[in-house]
């Protein structure tokens, strides 16, 4: 429901309707909530679509669906029979002094379409209740069949019509908490039989068959990943002597087509998602770790940029985009490539002497293009938390990850390309970055005094947060201040129209690095190739409904990102509630609206509210006592004993 209210937000082409959608959008037309003009349905100029935000005493404000768009205030009598978290359509009260108002017409359905309720046991009554409130669930379970079920069983329901779709299993059971972070965004990791049909038909690459395609197969090629990768996105070679540099990318554009049900699938996706035990790819994994893999030893589709550097100013003078066969020599690890820098790894035959021969003096190239980077953009030192869960799915280890010559030598090939992409076209997909509000950076820097720095306001945001980093690193809280600025950040995004990168300083970037795990690197595959082809009708098709597409990726995305952070949270209260009343290091992470800490002990990352009104200081490290759980909210309350100075 909510993609449709976008799409009428942005403007829906006749053509693009689904037989599920058609007779909402005759209903909505004939009541004029929408407009028809020249075979384009939109919202009438008087209406509105959004989220119901909280109700209090009354009245409530409107979410508004829509770039840039302020919220408008639902006052009382206006909410008709609308809920918190509802999809309404509200009339514009135009004229009417104050905030922009309006008054609900119609509930369409519910914001979220899904959530997790659990049986809870109270005072001898069990009752269905939702996972995170507490709050009835809104789905009817008679009082003989609640007594079939036990306390903690974990159900997920249909909030459109209130009823029950599957029991997930118990909130005892550790192998719960991947099912609950799923179910609540219907992902599912099984394709349907259809997807796999279409997936499995491919037949290995026969390099005969591509005759149009650039050949390159010579050229030593290879991929650095983690080690854990499966699939291979990226593969590079840089050709030191033409001071020129290939970003080879997996081409799934040529194996995923518009329209059908491979494609409406990954729409459907738009992202993988990476649990510390295992992916959910965003294609089957026939696709997305065998055919478009750039493995090694293996002919491989690839899209190129080939990029040419002039290395005194570092910009690429010359780059073209073109289809291509590659054939990568060797597959590598970080942690390889790190060895080889330190002269730990030799190569140990002639395909791995070719790919040493370049790779110091690439090296030197990306270590220039980072310098020359971030004299305008950022640098941020936040730590990425990689856990470790056993086979019952109770949580082991944690560790942060560190960041290596290897992997910024990847970053700065993949940035590079990113940016040529991003320099193709004027309206497609961009990431944007815009910068902080004032209000943020002021409450930033009000923080940040709070423990002893000065903050020095300087002639431009960049050299005022420079300055703070400077001052963090001398303190020894670089990270947990990296933190903070990112938080005070907007939220990166997919747009049609570019506005610039604030984070990266860059004037235009894109993502088209990794179409094998994000949506919108295809779709910018898709729309070069339409371009270099001059072919205007695949072009139109991709532009047709590219503001809906970014606004519905942009929101996938965030809810990827919840699902992984949620998931590491659930690992960490069951960790926690096997150490109830025990003792460990902490730091405090918040003061305002209320104490946090992260823990800094065998186990790292797991985030606590502290319960006492304990005297403390940001970034202070403490000692904690772990004293409850909340299980199903995967909440962890602890109590400072002591400083660490006291």
């Amino acid at each position: 429901m909510k993609s449709l209210l976008i799409k009428l937000t942005l403007g829906l082409d006749d053509q693009d309707i689904t037989p599920q959608e058609r007779p909402l959008v005759q209903n909505w037309l004939g009541k004029k909530y929408i407009t028809k003009k020249e075979n384009l349905y939109k919202f009438n100029s008087k209406y509105r679509a959004g989220t119901l935000g909280l109700i209090q005493k009354g009245t409530a404000y409107l979410n508004v669906i829509g770039e840039n768009v302020r919220d408008l205030f639902i006052g009382e009598g206006d909410l008709e029979s609308a809920t918190e978290g509802d999809l309404v359509i509200a009339q514009r009260l135009l004229g009417k002094r104050g905030a922009p108002s309006a008054k609900i017409v119609e509930v369409v359905g519910r914001a979220l379409s899904y959530s997790i309720a659990y049986i809870v046991l109270k005072d001898g009554v069990k009752s269905l209740v939702e996972l995170k409130t507490d709050y009835p669930s809104g789905a009817a379970l008679t009082k003989e069949e609640l007594q079939n079920y036990e306390e903690g069983d974990l159900f997920k329901i249909n909030n459109q019509d209130y009823t029950i779709m599957e029991k997930l299993g118990n909130l005892k059971d550790p192998k719960v908490d991947e099912k609950i972070v799923l179910a609540q965004f219907n992902k599912h990791d099984e394709f349907d039989e259809e997807v796999l049909k279409i997936a499995r038909s491919f037949p290995e690459v026969d390099a005969s068959k591509y005759p149009h395609r650039k050949d390159l197969r010579e050229l030593p090629f290879c991929t650095i990943d983690p080690v854990t990768a499966k699939d291979f996105d990226d593969a590079i070679y840089y050709d030191d002597k033409n001071t020129t540099l290939y970003v080879a990318i997996a081409d799934v554009s040529e194996y995923v087509k518009p329209f059908g049900a491979l494609d409406n699938e990954a729409i459907y996706r738009s992202f993988s998602i990476y649990l510390p035990h295992r992916s959910i790819p965003m294609l089957p994994r026939e696709l997305s770790e065998t055919l478009c893999s750039l493995q090694p030893n293996a002919d491989r589709l690839a899209y190129v940029f080939e990029m040419k550097l002039d290395l005194n100013s570092l910009e690429v003078v010359h780059s073209e985009v073109y289809e291509a066969l590659i054939h990568s020599k060797r597959r590598f690890n970080y942690e390889e490539i790190d060895d080889f820098f330190e002269g730990r790894l030799h190569a140990q035959n002639d395909k791995e002497k070719r790919v040493f021969a370049y790779l110091p003096k690439l090296r030197t190239l990306t270590d220039a293009l980072r310098e020359k980077r971030l004299k305008v953009g950022f640098d941020f030192k936040s730590n990425e938390l990689e856990m470790q869960i056993d086979e019952n799915s109770n949580l082991l280890s944690t560790t942060y990850a560190e960041e290596t010559p290897s992997h910024s030598l990847i970053e700065d090939c993949m940035l590079l390309a990113n940016k040529e992409a991003a320099s193709q076209y004027e309206r497609g997909v961009f990431r944007i970055h815009e910068p902080p509000s004032q209000a943020k950076l002021q409450t930033l820097y009000q923080e940040l005094a709070g423990i002893g720095m000065f903050i020095d306001i300087k002639n431009s945001i960049k050299e005022t947060i420079t300055n703070i980093q400077k001052q963090a690193k001398e303190m020894g809280i670089e990270a947990e201040v990296d933190t903070l600025i990112i938080r005070s950040q907007m939220q990166a995004r997919y747009a049609p129209l570019n506005s610039g990168h604030f984070g990266l300083g860059f004037e235009a970037y894109t993502h088209f690095t990794s179409p094998i795990r994000r949506y919108a690197d295809l779709i910018v595959h898709r729309l070069l190739k339409a371009i270099n082809n001059n072919d205007t009708k695949e072009g139109s098709y991709v532009l047709r409904n590219i503001e809906v597409l970014c606004m519905t990726i942009s929101e996938k995305e965030r809810e990827a990102s919840m699902i992984e952070v949620e998931f590491m949270a659930r690992k960490f209260a069951r960790w926690a509630q096997e150490n109830l009343n025990k003792t460990f290091k902490a730091r405090i992470s918040a003061t305002e609206p209320e104490v946090k800490a992260e823990l800094h002990d065998k186990i790292m990352g797991a985030r606590l509210h502290i319960l006492s009104d304990a005297h403390v200081v940001l970034f202070e490290d403490v000692s904690v006592v772990i004293e409850k759980v909340d299980l199903a909210k995967a909440k962890i309350y602890a109590r400072v004993i002591k400083g660490d100075d006291e």
